[in-house]
C-alpha cells in the first residue's frame, strides 16, 4: 500500500499557494500521488498541471474530471497533456457527479449515468491510445452523421498510450462498473471493516472481463486528525462528514446519503439530511454519530494512526490518501510527516 495526498479544490480558507507547498512536501516524503478536486469552483486540470511542473516524482491525479463538464476528447487531450508535460505522472479520475451540479451548473441531463461512463470512457481510452475516434452509442455518436466532420486522431504523440482510470463509484452498480472498465476506484467514507461488502461489486466487475483484483488499485480519501482528544479530533470532520451525508444532493437523491444507510445509518442518515436541508449545517454536524466518523477516518494520536493504516492495507486497499483537517498550513506539514513516520512503522510499505 502506498500513501496519497488528497487536497480536495480551492475554497475560502484555502489558498492555491498552501496547497503547492503540501503537495511539494508529499514528493518529499515519498508519497505516491497527490490529487485535486473540482466542483463548481477551481477545475482540477489547471491545479495538477501547475502543481505538476513544481513537483519532481509524485503522480498528480484528478479527484474528479467531471463527465458532464467536458466531452471525452476533450478529457483525453487534456490527460494526455498533463501526461506529458508531467513525464508520465497522471491518473485520471472521472465522475459524473450529481443531478444538482450536472443539470444546474453545466446543462448537462443526469439521466443513465452509468451507460453515459461507460461509452465516455471508452472514447477516452480510445484518443489517448491514438486510434480514428468513431464511435456510435447511444450518447455518443463520433463523428456526428450527415456532417463535414471526420474521425480523428490526437495530434500529437503523449508518453502513455495508456493512462490510468479511476472511476468515483458509490452504489453497487457504478462499484460494478468500475470493476469492469476503470484501473482503480476514488472511494469516499471507505470503511474497512465494510470492505467486503464493496470489493464484492468491484470483483463482479472485475471477473466480467477475465480480471481479478490484483493490479486494481483502490483509493480512499481518508480525513485525518492527529491528537489525544479522539472527540474533539471527530467534531473537526463532523461539518464534512454532514454536508455530504445531508447536503449533496436533494432528498430524493443523495448518494452519499444512500450509502450512510447501507452502512447502518438509516436513522442518522435521515436525522443529518433534515437537518441539513432546513439549513441546520450545526445541528446536522453534531447529529453524525460518532462511530461513522471513526469508522471512515483517522483520528488520534501517532500510534493509533499507525495501527489504523494497517487495516486499510489488510482491507485491501492499495493508496490510501489522506485528507488533513487542519487550520494552517503548518499543521497540514506536520499531518502528513507524522503519518508519514505511521506508515513507515506499520510495516504496510511495498
Amino acid at each position: 500500500m502506498r500513501l496519497g495526498l488528497s487536497l480536495g479544490y480551492q475554497t475560502s480558507w484555502t489558498t492555491p499557494a498552501d496547497h503547492l507547498a503540501m503537495a511539494q512536501e508529499a514528493d518529499r516524503l515519498g508519497y505516491s500521488v497527490v490529487w485535486a478536486a473540482e466542483a463548481y469552483g477551481s477545475d482540477s486540470p489547471t491545479m495538477l498541471a501547475w502543481i505538476a511542473g513544481q513537483t519532481q516524482s509524485i503522480d498528480v491525479g484528478a479527484a474528479v474530471m467531471q463527465i458532464p463538464a467536458r466531452s471525452p476528447a476533450m478529457t483525453a487531450m487534456t490527460a494526455a497533456t498533463i501526461d506529458t508535460l508531467s513525464g508520465g505522472r497522471f491518473r485520471l479520475g472521472l465522475g459524473v457527479s450529481g443531478p444538482q451540479v450536472s443539470e444546474g451548473w453545466h446543462g448537462v441531463r443526469f439521466g443513465k449515468p452509468l451507460g453515459r461512463t461507460r461509452e465516455y470512457v471508452d472514447i477516452v481510452k480510445m484518443a489517448i491510445a491514438r486510434k480514428p475516434v468513431a464511435y456510435d452509442g447511444e450518447h455518443y455518436t463520433l463523428p456526428l452523421p450527415d456532417g463535414p466532420g471526420k474521425a480523428l486522431r490526437l495530434g500529437f504523440h503523449p508518453p502513455r498510450e495508456q493512462i490510468p482510470i479511476y472511476l468515483a463509484a458509490v452504489g453497487p452498480k457504478n462499484l460494478e462498473l468500475a470493476g469492469e472498465i476503470a484501473d482503480g476506484w476514488l472511494a469516499i467514507f471507505f470503511a474497512p471493516d465494510a470492505a467486503g461488502e464493496y470489493l464484492q461489486h468491484i470483483e463482479r466487475g472485475r471477473s466480467a472481463g477475465g480480471a481479478g483484483l490484483t493490479g486494481f488499485d483502490v483509493a480512499p480519501t481518508v480525513p485525518v486528525v492527529i491528537g489525544d482528544d479522539i472527540a474533539a479530533g471527530a467534531d473537526q470532520i463532523r461539518p464534512y462528514a454532514a454536508l455530504y451525508v445531508g447536503g449533496m444532493g436533494s432528498r430524493e437523491q443523495n448518494f452519499y446519503n444512500q450509502l450512510a444507510v447501507r452502512m447502518g445509518y438509516a436513522d442518522a442518515a435521515k436525522e443529518v439530511q433534515d437537518l441539513y436541508l432546513d439549513r441546520k449545517p450545526r445541528d446536522a454536524a453534531a447529529a453524525i454519530p460518532q462511530d461513522f466518523i471513526t469508522r471512515t477516518s483517522m483520528v488520534g494520536p501517532r500510534a493509533r494512526i499507525t495501527e489504523r493504516i494497517r487495516e486499510y492495507a489488510a482491507a485491501g486497499v492499495g493508496t490510501l490518501s489522506i485528507s488533513p483537517y487542519v487550520g494552517d498550513l503548518e499543521s497540514g506539514i506536520a499531518t502528513l510527516r507524522t503519518v508519514a513516520e505511521a506508515y513507515e512503522a506499520s510495516g504496510v510499505a511495498e
